[in-house]
């Protein structure tokens, strides 16, 4: 009894746990956590579909190499084959040629051969800077997959609090048509004024409602730029750090040092100048190296047809003996008739053409191997060698303007974006100021209805300047946010 007390403990326990098991599998958060900036970057690196496929390329990129590197080993080649022959005589200038036993045969081979030159070398020079280049695309596309998930991220905050500041005026608006309402019952308001704080309450409403359904849209786009399906009630954490003081030139020259879209463009480059020297390499001579050995099997697939054969010919060359020696006989010469009787086929012979038999399809008989080895110096090639390197001057030349535009435009964007981050913090400052403004002309203006002195236009009114005061505070103090990232994603790595 204790023992199934326990067992079922265990299996409640790895019930309860299993959703949170699942969950860390996928790497999706839980609902209901809270899902902070940090989460979403690491989330995305691991899980966005566009990141993954330019991390693929690495794979394409190292088997560049790989294959370059390889051109200094020789190539190896092997062959294995079978084949089959009609046991019928084929006939040349009236002579018959050729079994009329059926064969089979198999036959295998091996081969190794070598061309070594200056452009193989280049070649390889060539593949590892296309790695090169191809590690900086995969770093440029985590940071511009890092400035999409950040810009989103701040999207969603900023509906959020949109839609929180839509339902703190959802609250001014329905206590104003309560206050609308106790005044025309005591004789101070009139049917007009309750009736203009309904609309502007439901107006109100309406206004909440689509801030936080667009609040919800922003997080489930979210999860669309991280890669993962939308988890429900997930909360986002509006503390965000704090900009830093940052100086322009210092900006700078880590853009210069560290930007992963010129980094690449540079290795281009480079990748360019080998593909000059491979294309000159064609004026040097080449070495090839050669090496083949092979080997071949047969059998006839009526063996007694061979022994028939062999039997035949024993007879013959006993008759042909006999003949021979019968004449050197009549003639007094000396001979070896007696010898010519001996003449027969043996079981000896039988049993060798059954071992030949045997030995197929696998006791290969070895042929000649060769080896070869030759210089090759091209003369003349109808100017293609001359075509080749005029191309690869011209994409040699294409890469360095490619490299200086993206040094240019690197200039261009970090300073901008350096300008728009010290734009966006002064908004911040004048946006909180109005805000401060606002609210106090709404306090009044809010004061002045209760006693009577303005009527519910003048109330609304109000309440109008404060909630613009207050959206255009939460736009401001997100597109420093904003700009911080651009200037990030202009430099091409994280500056805090």
């Amino acid at each position: 009894m204790r023992f199934h007390v326990y067992a079922l403990a265990l299996v409640a326990a790895a019930t309860a746990a299993l959703p949170e098991r699942v969950a860390a599998q996928g790497g999706a958060p839980a609902p209901g956590s809270v899902l902070s900036l940090d989460d979403a970057l690491a989330l995305a690196r691991r899980n966005n579909p566009t990141l993954q496929n330019a991390t693929n390329a690495r794979r394409t990129a190292a088997a560049a190499v790989r294959s370059a590197t390889g051109a200094f080993l020789p190539n190896v080649n092997t062959s294995f084959g079978g084949g089959y022959r009609e046991g019928r005589q084929t006939f040349f200038q009236g002579q018959a040629f050729g079994s009329t036993n059926d064969q089979l045969s198999t036959d295998v081979g091996g081969s190794a051969s070598m061309n070594l030159s200056l452009a193989t070398l280049n070649d390889r020079r060539g593949a590892k800077a296309e790695q090169d280049a191809t590690e900086a695309d995969i770093t440029a596309a985590e940071q511009n997959l890092r400035n999409t998930i950040i810009t989103q991220y701040l999207t969603a905050l900023q509906a959020q609090a949109r839609a929180a500041l839509q339902d703190t005026l959802q609250a001014t608006t329905t206590a104003q048509l309560e206050l609308a309402r106790a005044r025309l019952q005591v004789g101070s308001g009139t049917q007009l004024d309750v009736q203009r704080a309904e609309v502007a309450d439901g107006q109100q409403r309406v206004a909440s409602l689509n801030a936080r359904n667009q609040a919800a849209i922003e997080v489930v786009r979210l999860f669309q730029q991280i890669g993962i399906a939308p988890v429900q009630n997930v909360a986002l954490n509006p503390a965000l750090p704090a900009t830093p003081q940052l100086d322009l030139q210092t900006v700078m020259d880590n853009a210069r040092r560290s930007n992963p879209a010129l980094a690449a463009l540079q290795a281009r480059e480079e990748s360019a100048k080998r593909g000059v020297a491979s294309a000159r390499a064609a004026y040097y001579p080449s070495l090839s190296l050669n090496a083949n050995v092979s080997a071949f099997t047969n059998r006839f697939t009526n063996t007694d047809l061979l022994i028939q054969q062999g039997q035949a010919s024993a007879v013959g060359q006993r008759n042909s003996c006999i003949r021979s020696e019968e004449v050197r006989a009549r003639l007094g010469l000396s001979n070896q008739l007696a010898a010519c009787s001996a003449i027969s086929f043996t079981p000896e012979a039988e049993q060798s053409i059954r071992d030949q038999q045997g030995k197929y399809p696998f006791d290969f008989t070895r042929n000649p191997y060769s080896l070869s080895a030759s210089f090759s110096l091209p003369i003349f090639n109808g100017f293609r060698r001359e075509q080749q390197v005029e191309q690869a001057q011209v994409q040699r030349r294409n890469a360095e303007n490619n490299t200086r535009a993206q040094a240019i435009r690197i200039e261009a964007d970090v300073t901008a974006a350096f300008l728009s981050l010290n734009t966006a913090q002064q908004t911040v400052t004048l946006q909180e100021q109005n805000v401060r403004t606002a609210r106090t002309a709404l306090s009044l203006a809010q004061e002045r209805y209760r006693v009577g002195a303005i009527s519910i236009v003048d109330l609304v009114q109000a309440r109008g300047d404060y909630e613009r005061a207050e959206t255009d505070r939460i736009s401001a103090v997100y597109d420093v946010q904003r700009a911080f990232a651009a200037l990030e994603n202009a430099v091409g790595r994280p500056l805090r």
